[in-house]
């Protein structure tokens, strides 16, 4: 890192986590014999570039790798503790107003690489997406299939959001986890169960 006094120091500042989870037993229909469970997690941290432009903000990606496998284990273990039975997953970051579209874009890498390298043989793109916004910002974070992107039965979101972040200098992380595909899902397309090519798509 540079010794110009003015240079942002890359250190993980965290402020809060929070989990929500929930257990979808029906969506009006009748309802499966297992529920759905939709997990997300955020991460609420300083963003070291806030209030200014650096052009070389990669560095910070190496400094959130290890949250983001931390998050990812976590909520395994929330989910009971089985990588096997993630089948659908989604990340996306929400930067404050100080902050840049492109500072949220630095989660990218580390919130996909910390879930792939917790669940072991997903094979899909993560799917992803980010904003500005301030404090009670929503975001809502796509998911798919952790194998095969064309699993339409696992198109789905989570909407998530914390009331007090992210502030101005902040940015919210989040990763999303689910263990089936919606509930009443009926609109055909390729199934879970068909998944042949092992080429993260079909």
């Amino acid at each position: 890192m540079s010794d110009d006094a003015s240079a942002p120091h890359l250190d993980l500042r965290i402020r809060k986590q929070a989990l929500v989870l929930e257990d979808i037993h029906h969506d009006g229909g009748p309802a499966p014999d297992t529920p759905q469970r939709k997990l997300a997690m955020v991460s609420v941290i300083a963003n070291p570039f806030a209030g200014r432009f650096v052009p070389d903000i990669l560095p910070f990606v190496e400094v959130l790798k290890p949250l983001g496998r931390a998050m990812a284990e976590r909520m395994v273990d929330m989910l009971g503790g089985d990588p096997g039975a993630v089948q659908g997953y989604g990340k996306g970051a929400i930067a404050g107003a100080n902050g840049e579209l492109e500072h949220a874009a630095l989660w990218h890498e580390p919130g996909g690489w910390g879930m792939r390298a917790v669940l072991g043989t997903a094979r899909a793109i993560v799917p992803s997406t980010k904003k500005l916004g301030g404090p009670g910002t929503r975001l809502d974070v796509p998911v798919t299939h952790v194998n095969a992107s064309y699993v339409r039965s696992h198109y789905d979101a989570m909407e998530v959001g914390l009331n007090d972040a992210p502030r101005a200098d902040e940015l919210a992380v989040i990763l999303v986890m689910t263990t089936g595909g919606r509930v009443h899902a009926r609109v055909g397309g390729l199934r879970a169960e068909d998944i042949s090519a092992h080429d993260g798509l079909r």
